[in-house]
């Protein structure tokens, strides 16, 4: 067990680093190099994620840029900052995901996912998320908050996983620990990349409608 130097507790933590000056600042270096925190074409629809609690090891979030689609129809994309939080490996119980679609003569359809649940946990490795907002009570050991996005790559000695667009504001603002735990967890995303990722008792059900009755809150 790490000795607990930075142990740091946020109520309400809320997108800790990008919004205004690095978010801003990733779309313009970000699209002038190419750069893409997600290393597809991120589909036009966000997505919502629930967690009971997820357990983190090696963590960092940076600013980044994804690209992808505006909207359902067309091929038209944008570009739209994303706060990328990585660890190299994560588990999670009580996790929900769920994302809407308007069906032609159906309406809206909620599909909805579940596990982690009854004493089973989701398990990833290399975990990437690509998150708009964050709401949870987080708790962080051993935190640095100021370094550089670049330095907080396990190949130059950093406590994250590899950085994978140096790209994207390499000496952007970023913060980093040895441990994160996060409970309550309630989060929108553009995207989600892991290495593996392993759903303990997964299900899958399908909803008519919209809003926190189907959706995950």
């Amino acid at each position: 067990m790490s000795q607990v130097r930075g142990g740091t507790r946020w109520k309400r933590f809320a997108v800790v680093m990008v919004p205004s000056v690095a978010a801003t600042a990733a779309i313009g270096v970000g699209l002038a190099q190419g750069a893409l925190a997600a290393s597809f074409a991120v589909s036009g629809q966000e997505f919502k994620v629930e967690a009971g609690y997820l357990h983190g090891y090696g963590f960092a979030q940076y600013g980044g840029v994804d690209m992808g689609y505006k909207d359902l129809k067309g091929d038209e994309k944008v570009a739209r900052p994303v706060a990328i939080s990585t660890f190299e490996t994560a588990t999670i119980t009580d996790m929900c995901q769920s994302v809407v679609s308007d069906v032609p003569l159906l309406g809206k359809i909620t599909l909805q996912l579940n596990a982690g649940q009854n004493g089973k946990q989701v398990k990833a490795k290399d975990l990437y998320l690509d998150v708009t907002d964050l709401k949870a009570d987080a708790k962080f050991t051993n935190i640095d908050i100021g370094v550089a996005a670049k330095d907080t790559d396990q190949r130059a000695g950093g406590k994250g996983p590899i950085v994978k667009d140096k790209s994207i504001l390499p000496n952007g603002f970023a913060q980093q620990a040895d441990e994160a735990e996060l409970t309550g967890v309630q989060q929108k995303a553009w995207a989600t990349t892991a290495g593996t990722f392993e759903l303990g008792g997964l299900q899958m059900s399908l909803h008519k409608g919209d809003g926190p009755k189907v959706e995950c809150y």
